[in-house]
């Protein structure tokens, strides 16, 4: 039995070792660029790897018809997605291909490795439950990830954008630049602002472009910001003096939260100081006390 549940472990972490590699082959593409590779064989890589992701999607969309959902639930999943920075067609019909494929595989495991010889209904219950949920733990945990680059660029995003506002340029012609010349370091954030940008351009109203904005991010912080513009658009007030005051006040949030944080530190150390330090302390200390005491005792009992 052990030695089932080792194998299904360790071909599970393959499989899973795969689907990394596979979905955060961009990243990988990039670092092998910037160490040792050359531009073509670079370009031969990133070919086969995109050629390679995209054979993987195809299969996994072809299962998104079996799971049944209705419409209601179709627009919650795309708008997570969508925070998530997957805009693509095609990915809400991975996600839910990747809902019906997996449990498949992990049932599949089960069966090879023998787990399900001990108990068929739990293991099999297991794997189905696991492999269905899993996705969405992925694509919450991608969200959560998005939402934290977003709160960590938007204080650089604002202070360039006022420098691009004070220099002479409109917001407009001052997010463009931002989202250009950010795009390396704050990839997550520049990328909405990309969106905000096309929009306008498509004639959308700054005041939407930037609802919406918000509404893709989830971030309270992007909320406020797209309020204070829409304020200051409303009252004329100068955009350069409210994003930059704006951005002291994320400062300052983000100091008290990392002091607060800070704060709760001596909080948290009483559990692992009860449960793991305390009973080796007193272990030491009173341990050759308790056996000298011990002693005393037989010796008393046995006279």
């Amino acid at each position: 039995m052990g030695f089932a549940i080792f194998t299904f472990l360790v071909i599970f972490l393959l499989f899973v070792s795969g689907g990394l590699l596979l979905f955060y082959r961009e990243a990988m593409l990039q670092r092998i660029h910037a160490v040792v590779k050359p531009r073509e064989e670079q370009e031969n890589i990133s070919g086969v790897m995109q050629y390679t992701g995209r054979a993987l999607g195809g299969v996994v969309e072809r299962f998104e018809s079996v799971l049944p959902k209705s419409q209601s639930e179709v627009s919650i999943a795309q708008r997570r997605l969508i925070r998530a920075g997957f805009r693509g067609d095609s990915a809400i019909k991975k996600f839910y291909g990747a809902k019906v494929l997996i449990p498949v595989i992990l049932c599949v495991l089960v069966t090879v490795t023998g787990i399900a010889q001990a108990s068929p209904f739990i293991a099999y219950l297991v794997a189905l439950a696991a492999g269905f949920l899993a996705p969405d733990f992925w694509l919450s945990r991608k969200i959560a990830a998005r939402q934290a680059a977003i709160r960590r660029g938007l204080p650089d995003v604002l202070d360039l954008l006022v420098i691009c506002i004070e220099a002479g340029q409109s917001l407009d012609q001052a997010t463009a630049r931002t989202s250009r010349e950010l795009r390396l370091a704050q990839p997550a954030i520049t990328d909405e602002l990309h969106v905000v940008v096309l929009e306008q351009r498509a004639g959308r109203p700054r005041t939407d472009a930037w609802r919406n904005f918000a509404e893709r991010s989830g971030v309270d912080a992007v909320r406020n910001l797209a309020s204070v513009l829409i304020q200051s658009e409303q009252f004329g007030t100068s955009a350069a003096k409210t994003l930059r005051i704006h951005s002291d006040t994320l400062r300052t949030q983000r100091r008290q939260k990392v002091e607060e944080q800070a704060a709760k530190t001596s909080v948290k150390l009483v559990f692992p100081l009860v449960f793991f330090i305390f009973p080796s302390l007193f272990l030491v200390t009173l341990g050759p006390a308790v056996i000298v005491i011990s002693d005393s005792f037989k010796q008393f009992t046995n006279r």
